[in-house]
């Protein structure tokens, strides 16, 4: 979907990645950014509260040595730790120093001082990369129909794919698919033709979530590989069907936003295939295939959340519009999916 994802973005990307963003991946919002800047004495107060704890002052030192250290003195203290040595230096000096924080707050911890270091917080993360109708260059005008719907689900504390789902859907408005569609993503025209509506298909998204028990006992996000599959394509999608939005997929992951303020790297590299490249991975399975692509994005997530990044909600979608979740929203679970509702 990156080509197709690239050429209808346009300017909504650039406002979307100007947001700033906290450690955690999660979107700080304009009127947050606002609000930290007008008042220097919260950022005093944070200074000398949790970050003049000792504890903090060895997790500083212990970053400053790791900052120092060569490509190839990282890769030989991590392979020391028995832990990856695949990725380029950001990711390995990221990798060390999570390790280091974990080790040193586990101590806390052991010691009597309290407190959680795993990321816990979804029990599941389901991974979603759709695949839409598309013309070699799309007019302005042309409406993007899904026709494959892929789910990947994430055990985010066996920290392994658990599960997939894939069904492929008819498109109604433009049945016949074109043959640069065809050649990209790899889905003909009698798969579509054999498949189901969109509709019937989310119906069953929706029984498949439910089985799981997402949103009911086990809390659980959406995660996916850039803005376009929630804000653009489920968006055109469910008008096209005359169905509401799922209250389920309203909120979700944004992995480039994660990725790149996680390992501090430019927007420029988080396309997935730059992100596969950064952590040592090679793409496995056929690129523009909604389920490959998506079992590629979950390996990424896999790999973020063992280096130690907490990825967290950080978009939504508001009145019909893409906006930024704050890094100060509180923590919840992706509601209980619901099967789809008619507009009328």
């Amino acid at each position: 979907m990156e080509e197709r994802k690239k050429n209808i973005q346009g300017h909504k990307e650039n406002s979307i990645f100007s947001q700033e963003t906290n450690e955690n991946g999660t979107c700080l919002g304009a009127s947050e950014e606002t609000s930290n800047a007008e008042d220097p004495n919260s950022r005093a107060q944070t200074s000398k509260g949790e970050f003049s704890d000792p504890v903090y002052k060895e997790i500083a030192l212990a970053n400053g040595r790791v900052n120092r250290m060569h490509k190839d003195e990282l890769r030989s203290r991590l392979a020391e730790l028995k832990l990856d040595t695949r990725g380029v230096k950001d990711v390995l000096r990221k990798r060390l120093k999570n390790y280091y924080k974990k080790q040193k707050l586990m101590q806390v911890v052991e010691d009597g001082g309290g407190g959680d270091t795993a990321d816990t917080y979804y029990d599941y993360i389901c991974v979603v990369d759709f695949e839409a109708t598309c013309e070699e260059n799309n007019p302005p005008e042309f409406l993007h129909e899904i026709i494959e719907f892929p789910v990947v689900l994430i055990d985010t504390r066996r920290l392994e794919i658990v599960d997939t789902f894939q069904e492929y859907v008819k498109p109604l408005v433009n049945p016949q698919l074109s043959d640069f569609c065809t050649k990209l993503t790899g889905i003909t025209q009698k798969m579509v033709d054999e498949a189901h509506a969109f509709p019937a298909v989310l119906r069953r998204v929706v029984a498949w979530l439910q089985e799981k028990e997402l949103g009911t006992k086990y809390k659980y996000a959406l995660l996916t590989d850039g803005s376009w599959d929630m804000s653009k394509f489920l968006n055109i999608q469910c008008r096209l069907s005359h169905i509401r939005y799922p209250q389920f997929a309203r909120k979700w992951i944004n992995i480039r936003k994660s990725y790149g303020n996680f390992y501090k790297v430019p927007r420029t590299q988080t396309k997935l295939s730059n992100m596969l490249e950064n952590l040592g991975l090679q793409y496995e399975g056929r690129p523009h295939c909604g389920l490959d692509d998506s079992r590629n994005i979950a390996r990424i997530a896999l790999r973020m959340l063992q280096d130690g990044c907490q990825l967290r909600v950080n978009e939504r979608m508001h009145a019909g519009l893409l906006q930024g979740v704050p890094s100060t929203a509180p923590l919840e679970s992706a509601p209980p999916p619901q099967r789809p509702r008619s507009r009328d």
